[in-house]
């Protein structure tokens, strides 16, 4: 069973301009995500538009991104406000050959923390062998899952690690502090990576990775190691970046970078909307930041 750690990659679902899913370049993506050095591969997650898909669409990216994943380890989101959606979403991608689950604290219900725990312990329970992944986010969820709460969770053998997206350091803290033994603790925001890691967590659910991959993947690199000047360096120069992908709500954003760097067009389905002439802009000005920081970084490298 797989433990995700170092740098994973919350893919994007393209679309084509008619709106249906443009399969060759999920396929371009996933291989760009995948050449940059990725650990892991995240699809159908709230960057993934999994809200906007049909089962049939959901069955159809997880191929694709299966097939072009270069045998590295794909984790699904398969949670629903539901619990029994999210089993027969677990059942699901675990039939379509996934390694493992993201599944998010049941969105718009407001579960109690002991729904909580019953929520997760019955997707477990479904999918023996697969490997599962709570993913917080209270931004989205309306609720959060709380630190008391965990300990109850990785009782279960196959949740494996916590996604943990409540921008709350203090939290983030406590969480990496309390981890059991083998259990893993994936920081959630991209802007908060490294002080994640600073205080315990071992690897990152990027958005951004979708975009500039090596860069994402040298910044993880060097926070893991310790190498706090390198980290700081790539820090600083990603954070415009990081900062303009959530300009306007996730993934409008990451849909016009793609755009912009020709990997899938900005499409995106209603209720969501391209964004505006300003955010590209200031994407634009963020990649073209990033970019010469990494043609920097090779010439160096290079000599």
């Amino acid at each position: 069973m797989i433990v995700p750690r170092g740098f994973g990659t919350a893919l994007a679902t393209p679309f084509a301009a008619d709106g249906d899913l443009d399969l060759p370049a999920l396929a371009g993506l996933t291989r760009h995500v995948v050449d940059g050095g990725a650990d892991f591969l995240v699809a159908l997650g709230s960057t993934g538009e999994a809200a906007m898909l049909t089962d049939d669409e959901r069955d159809r990216v997880v191929t694709t991104v299966c097939e072009h994943a270069g045998g590295l380890p794909l984790l699904v989101g398969t949670g629903a406000s539901a619990t029994a959606q999210a089993v027969r979403w677990t059942r699901r991608v675990r039939e379509l050959g996934a390694q493992g689950a993201l599944v998010v604290v049941p969105p718009y219900v407001k579960p109690t923390p002991a729904g909580m725990v019953a929520h997760f312990e019955a997707v477990a329970a479904a999918a023996p062998g697969l490997a599962i992944v709570p993913y917080n986010v209270p931004g989205r969820a309306g609720a959060n899952l709380p630190p008391a709460v965990l300990p109850a969770l990785w009782r279960l053998p196959n949740v494996v690690a916590l996604k943990e997206s409540s921008g709350d350091l203090q939290q983030i803290g406590r969480i990496a502090a309390e981890l059991p033994r083998g259990k893993v603790l994936l920081a959630g925001d991209d802007g908060l990576a490294v002080a994640s890691i600073a205080v315990g967590a071992q690897g990152l659910v990027s958005v951004a990775g979708n975009v500039v991959p090596r860069l994402v993947r040298d910044l993880v690199a060097a926070a893991l190691a310790g190498s706090a000047a390198a980290a700081q360096r790539l820090q600083a120069r990603l954070l415009p970046l990081f900062d303009a992908l959530f300009a306007e709500p996730n993934p409008i954003p990451v849909k016009a970078a793609l755009d912009l760097v020709g990997i899938a067009g900005p499409m995106l389905r209603l209720p969501l909307q391209p964004a505006t002439g300003a955010t590209r802009d200031r994407l634009a000005a963020a990649l073209r930041h990033a970019t010469a920081v990494e043609r920097k970084d090779a010439e160096v490298a290079h000599g």
